[in-house]
């Protein structure tokens, strides 16, 4: 697949209103913004090929690469689906499955780290995905909390999907053969949702296919989505009280490609991706099978989104996949 990274945008105190408790001038700050030239034309169907995703639940392993961008540490997790009986916590290491898997790359929120997503990061790889997620230096929990480094975040996470596919060739490591770079989707968390935002418009990585995007807006780095189509997955809480609702709704409403939104009246900024409660277990499952449906091509697979996505009235979905 080509790859066309560009430059991310310069920082802007804007980013900074946004993501730290002032989202509500998000909409006059984004009609403030300088125009944008419009996509080009998108394709209207994802780019992979119809496939089945796996039927079955895999175990789970979990592992740490070392990574290091010109002189930025990027510690990344991750987990992946394994041999053996499914079930339970990610086992440190544990020998991977048979089989090639898509790549999900996952950008945590402001303060965050990516073991506070275990629980959905371990169900995704327990349906088929090798999800890789890097703590950032400048955001993480412990960091600086520097907001406007997440404008470069997203050179981060291009940087660190080039060593992850890179270890599908590597002699001797345990994912050698176990990776398919041609099914790669970008997801993010508040921070990482503007990563992910930013990895489809001004910094975008061609080799993406998807993206999800929880409780993200798309301040500083615009909403100029760019490249061939790649279905977007949207999940916001409506009092979400860090980035309004109306904030992320309208990134959602620019994205050109198939689009969903998943919106949780009774959510806040994401605290339900933490718990294993009735929230995550509808936001997981989505997410599962827009996933398999935009990674693997499996078609029985959309057809079951708008059924998970709206069990137990938790939530309402906007559809146009």
């Amino acid at each position: 697949m080509p790859r066309r990274v560009t430059p991310a945008l310069l920082a802007s105190a804007v980013l900074m209103a946004g993501l730290v408790g002032c989202s509500a001038d998000a909409r006059k700050t984004e009609s403030q913004q300088a125009p944008v030239e419009p996509p080009p034309a998108a394709t209207p169907t994802p780019q992979v090929p119809a496939g089945k995703a796996p039927q079955r639940a895999f175990a789970v392993g979990v592992r740490q690469l070392k990574l290091n961008r010109d002189g930025r540490a990027l510690p990344t997790t991750l987990w992946y689906p394994a041999a053996g009986q499914s079930g339970g916590a990610a086992k440190r290491s544990a020998t991977a499955a048979q089989g090639r898997f898509p790549v999900v790359m996952f950008s945590h929120g402001l303060g965050g780290r990516p073991d506070d997503y275990a629980t959905l990061m371990t169900r995704w790889a327990a349906a088929g995905f090798v999800v890789a997620a890097p703590t950032f230096p400048h955001t993480s929990r412990g960091a600086d909390n520097n907001v406007l480094d997440v404008l470069n975040q997203p050179a981060d996470v291009s940087y660190a999907l080039d060593q992850v596919l890179a270890l599908d060739g590597k002699a001797g490591d345990a994912l050698r053969g176990r990776l398919d770079g041609e099914r790669v989707a970008a997801a993010g968390h508040s921070a990482g949702g503007v990563t992910t935002i930013g990895l489809f418009t001004a910094s975008r990585d061609e080799r993406l296919d998807a993206g999800v995007v929880f409780a993200g807006t798309a301040l500083g780095v615009g909403t100029a989505f760019a490249g061939a189509a790649a279905p977007q997955l949207f999940v916001h809480g409506e009092l979400d009280e860090v980035v309004e609702y109306a904030a992320g709704r309208a990134a959602y409403d620019k994205v050109p490609w198939p689009k969903a939104m998943l919106s949780l009246p009774k959510g806040d900024h994401g605290r339900a991706l933490l718990s294993d409660g009735a929230t995550l277990r509808v936001v997981s499952d989505t997410s599962v099978e827009f996933l398999r449906w935009s990674l693997y091509g499996d078609a029985d697979a959309k057809k079951r989104i708008p059924t998970d996505a709206t069990r137990g009235d938790i939530a309402t979905f906007d559809d146009h996949l």
